[in-house]
């Protein structure tokens, strides 16, 4: 089987020189369950951090970090790759992209800046010039007094008048009786480990929005993560719908859509998954979260990439810092999750993870290398390392479909 490999090239201090090709077994093996090797370069160009493909057509999209922008490649030969069209400026850092399932628009994020940018695509898969989204706006920026997050559903208001409450309060009292006040109200039953109360610190510098990832949802919608924000935004046809606000400092940064209709996201900075969803009027909030492993430290590990198996009822997290994988179940109707297991990624810093039938393929960004593990095959759990082949400062793998 043969994949697409992104990465950095020398302006961004890596070792690859372009859009790398990746083995796994015969090239037109069914499974990624075979010998790897990497097979050299597809096409050249600067950082191609993250790949996309078209839906239906032989035309794969990259985010050129470097360069803050996105480039399409058709499809040459059974690995080679040519430019079409050209450049299209995106956001400071882009680190994101992804096609519409309709091929219609691709839709990029920058890591920098905190840019969303959309391009129509023609019916050669090239994309126009970026439409830019509204930038966002801290929610943490004018408020040091402890706050849930804008979208708990129906108790989102009461919850949110008890904490001004009980801040007005312990203001009243002043010092001497403050103490027998509580910190922070009583959370909304079934989001305890959801939300924490995080009084930014008032002479920090002004955070910068760091926008990481989209995610087609049901409904037409985009999810975009912001990890300096500790935002996630709903989108529809370019314009902002709504912003779900996470807790302080949680740092959302990549997401899963379930077929359950929830949405799960991975944070970098508090090592937790969250799950989102719609209640019945349509307005998304935060349903549960739970730590993506027992073994993480905050401060000390970063989750990166979050896939689902194929079935959907496991999560698999990389967890750069400790290099591992974290495996976590799907509880119930989707709502809930939990760790199971956290297994040893055999790479350095697991930038990115492909489930490919009864293999997890792990790019090690500053290991040089890519690693295949296989799964268990009664519990799904990522176990012994089957093969490993240097390749060049990955970040991204993308299946070639023929």
């Amino acid at each position: 089987m043969r994949f697409w490999l992104g990465g950095y090239t020398a302006d961004m201090d890596g070792d690859g020189a372009g859009i790398g090709v990746l083995l796994a077994g015969d090239a037109d093996a069914p499974s990624a369950g075979g010998p790897l090797s990497f097979a050299g370069t597809a096409v050249a160009v600067d950082s191609p951090s993250w790949l996309a493909q078209h839906p239906t057509l032989d035309v794969v999209y990259a985010a050129l970090e470097g360069s803050g922008g996105v480039r399409a490649f058709t499809r040459t030969g059974p690995a080679t790759l040519a430019p079409i069209g050209t450049e299209q400026p995106a956001g400071d850092v882009t680190c994101h992209v992804v096609a519409s399932p309709d091929g219609r628009w691709l839709t990029a994020t920058g890591y920098g800046d905190g840019t969303v940018a959309r391009y129509r695509l023609d019916d050669d898969g090239v994309p126009g010039a970026p439409e830019f989204g509204a930038a966002a706006v801290d929610p943490y920026a004018d408020s040091r007094a402890p706050r849930l997050p804008d979208d708990l559903g129906a108790d989102a208001t009461t919850a949110a008048e008890l904490a001004a409450a009980t801040a007005a309060l312990r203001g009243a009292v002043g010092d001497e009786f403050a103490h027998l006040l509580p910190e922070q109200p009583v959370l909304p039953e079934g989001i305890e480990s959801a939300v924490t109360f995080t009084d930014p610190d008032p002479v920090a510098p002004p955070r910068t929005s760091h926008a990481h990832q989209a995610r087609h949802v049901s409904g037409g919608l985009v999810a975009t993560t912001d990890l300096g924000f500790d935002l996630v935004r709903l989108w529809r046809d370019g314009q902002l719908q709504q912003e779900v606000v996470l807790p302080f400092g949680t740092g959302p940064r990549h997401t899963v859509w379930h077929p359950s209709g929830h949405l799960y996201v991975v944070t970098e900075y508090s090592c937790e998954v969250y799950v989102l969803a719609p209640d019945a009027t349509g307005r998304w909030r935060i349903v549960s979260a739970a730590p993506v492993s027992p073994e993480a430290s905050v401060g000390a590990d970063f989750p990166g990439e979050l896939s689902a198996s194929a079935d959907a009822g496991l999560l698999y997290a990389g967890v750069r810092g400790i290099n591992a994988i974290a495996a976590l179940r799907v509880l119930g109707d989707g709502s809930r999750v939990e760790s199971i297991a956290t297994v040893e990624s055999h790479v350095d810093w697991p930038r990115h993870h492909i489930l490919v039938s009864d293999t997890l393929l792990v790019a090690g960004q500053r290991s040089n290398e890519v690693v295949s593990l296989a799964i268990d095959e009664r519990s799904g759990i990522p176990g012994r390392r089957r093969f490993s082949t240097p390749a060049p400062t990955p970040s991204v793998l993308l299946p070639i479909f023929d």
